[in-house]
């Protein structure tokens, strides 16, 4: 390793994380039931200009009111550029203790996070609670995933990272009609065949964004969370956005629709097989290591430390699960 290894963050369970609109009450104890591992409440996109105070009120009532349980919660303010965002995290900041952490949507730069960690500072001087609060924020413009690098480096309270694949696609002025969906239009042909055809190979045109966030949040100890897929009447589609993901280092993913936690949660879960492997696999390389061995071949593959790696995230991973009080190892044939 390199003698420069970034700080430990506070590690949460993120696979799912429910969106609410902070003026749709009726949804508020259902969400404290769901099976989403972290809810917010929104007060940017998901409420009309003219009741954005109500909005703010409303959140802070639910929030000291309702039984949220276990679960990890966040209000995502309004925009740092709007004339609602200071009073956003002064009054949400100050007066509700349960709050866990602050979303802030469109981030730019790191001057952005370090604006939010310094009033939090002074908040938390003024208003003290059990735990500081941290922040998560949206990379959903194109300055924002330029900046990437930079702003997960912000401050110490930073978490967690979104992909705001909505905004991002209009700012990249790329937007489809379905957020989070694939485009057609992102494909490669092949050569002609015997016969001359030809074939369409689709691609991931949020291959790019996705990859840098990942890199970015990794490098320095931060969790890597996906963005929205709109159409919660397409599971096949979400599931396959979230193995996307996944795949490539993302910890969870947003669900718009609770039709959606369960997949979420699923998907970013270890298997009953990947744990149980993982398992085998510590087993043996300490009775390799017992007998002076560093490395050995099991069905024609190299198992050596570096699988030991790959072996113990994979248990650290579902006990940090079952620590959360989720639910644990899931079973797929």
């Amino acid at each position: 390793m390199s003698f420069t290894i970034p700080k430990p963050r506070i590690r949460r369970v993120e696979r799912s994380e429910l969106a609410v609109p902070a003026t749709s009450t009726h949804f508020f104890e259902r969400a404290a039931r769901s099976a989403a591992d972290f809810i917010f409440l929104d007060l940017e996109d998901a409420v009309a200009p003219a009741r954005k105070p109500e909005a703010r009120e409303i959140a802070i009532e639910a929030l000291n009111r309702i039984d949220w349980g276990n679960k990890t919660l966040a209000v995502r303010i309004n925009g740092l550029d709007t004339e609602w965002a200071h009073r956003d995290i002064i009054e949400i900041a100050g007066r509700c203790p349960r709050l866990d952490l602050v979303m802030v949507p469109k981030v730019g730069t790191a001057f952005d996070v370090r604006f939010v960690d310094a009033l939090l500072t002074g908040l938390e001087r003024e208003f003290p609670r059990a735990k500081p609060l941290g922040i998560e924020i949206l990379i959903e413009t194109t300055l924002g995933l330029s900046n990437v690098e930079d702003i997960v480096q912000a401050s110490e309270r930073l978490e967690a990272v979104i992909f705001g694949i909505g905004d991002y696609s209009i700012d990249l002025r790329t937007c489809g009609e379905v957020i989070g969906a694939s485009d057609p239009r992102y494909a490669v042909l092949t050569d002609p065949d015997e016969r001359g055809g030809r074939h369409a190979h689709w691609n991931d045109q949020w291959h790019f964004a996705l990859a840098r966030i990942a890199n970015a949040c990794r490098a320095h100890g931060l969790r890597a969370i996906d963005g929205p897929y709109a159409n919660f009447g397409d599971p096949v589609g979400f599931r396959a956005s979230a193995e996307r993901a996944a795949a490539l280092g993302f910890e969870g993913k947003w669900a718009i629709h609770p039709s959606q936690l369960d997949i979420a949660n699923e998907v970013f879960s270890p298997t009953a097989r990947e744990v149980s492997w993982a398992r085998e696999i510590i087993a043996k390389i300490q009775s390799a290591s017992a007998g002076g061995d560093g490395a050995f071949g099991q069905d024609g593959v190299l198992i050596d430390l570096a699988v030991l790696k790959r072996a113990q995230a994979i248990i650290d991973r579902d006990q940090a699960i079952a620590a959360a009080g989720r639910e644990g190892a899931r079973d797929v044939t």
